[in-house]
């Protein structure tokens, strides 16, 4: 497929790749409230504006152009919902930061910046295979991983204002940030094997 953005900045997130919906609670800016939450399993290419922070582990790209991979194992949904009480607990970073090291380890995750223009046309092709994803940019592989996210997943194309942080520091944020006049994203020539 080939992408190109009307900015380099566009506010908030958009990316295409597979994804198995991880935050189906609604928290007040989009979602289904009638679904549960399950851990993230997600292989795509994602831009993210400064103002995100979707990294887990230390040393991978939170924000920015980048291609990413989330493993996270089966945990039924409706046990992940007793987990629920404790979301008051995110509030306070020395908390925050803890549990946020736990989710970290129950959750793999491989990423790395791209370094292109976003504004211009480029060919992204990305191969998820029961044992290795691999994502290739113009012909060039830029991530091959033996990290695969588990399925099912569906194909997401998307473009929104919206942004989300939980960086190493505990101190989660959320919310929409305002749009520019001309926010669009084009795709072509999309193909699925």
């Amino acid at each position: 497929m080939k992408a190109r953005a009307s900015n380099i900045n566009l506010p908030g997130t958009w990316g295409v790749g597979f994804w198995n919906d991880p935050f189906g609670l609604s928290f007040g800016f989009g979602g289904s409230a009638g679904r549960l939450p399950v851990f993230p399993n997600a292989a795509w290419f994602f831009f993210a504006s400064p103002e995100n922070h979707l990294a887990l582990h230390q040393g991978l790209p939170g924000n920015g152009p980048m291609v990413a991979v989330f493993r996270s194992p089966r945990v039924p949904a409706l046990l992940l919902t007793l987990a629920l009480p404790l979301m008051p607990f995110l509030a306070w970073p020395l908390t925050s930061r803890l549990l946020r090291r736990v989710v970290a380890r129950m959750i793999d995750q491989e990423a790395i910046s791209l370094d292109l223009e976003p504004t211009i046309w480029h060919e992204y092709k990305l191969d998820w295979e029961r044992e290795t994803t691999r994502f290739t940019v113009d012909e060039k592989v830029i991530l091959e991983t033996r990290l695969s996210p588990i399925p099912p997943l569906g194909l997401v194309l998307w473009i929104d204002n919206q942004y989300a942080a939980w960086p190493p520091d505990g101190r989660i944020r959320y919310g929409t940030l305002p749009t520019l006049k001309d926010c669009w994203v084009e795709i072509k020539d999309l193909h699925l094997d």
